[in-house]
């Protein structure tokens, strides 16, 4: 839902970037590992945390395209579907660190194995170069894990990518975890079956 996702075939080097107490996966605490990019140049990431509903629920949520929840994300000043046809939709996003640039994403939906693939149809409009990645959701416990990783590359983006403080790569990701993490459940009644 929070788009932004092509699923490449092996995963480059990780890095980490941030992790929890002790190395272990813990449930609400996001996992960042920097990737290396699968082009010559820009940067990749790959995202891990997890969220307190079932798989069904959060599938809902992040496949609910024209929800207007995006727009209490800080970071999303303007949303759209654009359209939807069986499992693509194309969407239309303003961020607001590249307000006047719209995104239009390309989301392919693979229900069967909970996959969101992703890639941005303008780059060059939004300043990138290129960007897509996936979204893998899988069920564990009573919760969603989710595993998203992207590629990506813009003029700076070794400085965003390596700033630790508010701004960088960290805080973003980190903020939209905790965004989506607190928004599905405050919403779930909406998406349970």
């Amino acid at each position: 839902m929070v788009a932004i996702l092509f699923a490449s075939s092996s995963l480059s080097s990780e890095i980490p970037v941030s992790a929890p107490a002790g190395g272990q996966f813990l449930s609400g605490d996001p996992v960042i590992s920097k990737l290396k990019p699968e082009r010559a140049d820009g940067r990749g990431y790959k995202l891990i945390y997890s969220v307190n509903v079932p798989l069904a629920v959060l599938w809902k949520f992040k496949t609910d395209f024209d929800s207007q929840l995006l727009l209490s994300n800080r970071f999303i000043t303007s949303h759209r579907l654009v359209s939807r046809k069986q499992d693509e939709v194309i969407t239309e996003t303003e961020y607001s660190n590249k307000p006047k640039a719209i995104f239009k994403w390309q989301t392919t939906l693979l229900p069967a194995q909970h996959l969101l693939k992703y890639v941005l149809l303008n780059p060059e409009e939004c300043g990138q170069r290129y960007h897509y990645g996936y979204i893998q959701l899988e069920s564990a416990g009573s919760g969603t894990r989710v595993t998203q990783v992207a590629y990506f590359d813009f003029f700076g983006v070794s400085l965003w990518a390596n700033y630790p403080f508010n701004g960088g790569m960290s805080h973003f990701l980190k903020y939209t975890a905790k965004w989506e993490q607190q928004t599905v459940l405050e919403f779930e009644h909406q998406y349970e079956e």
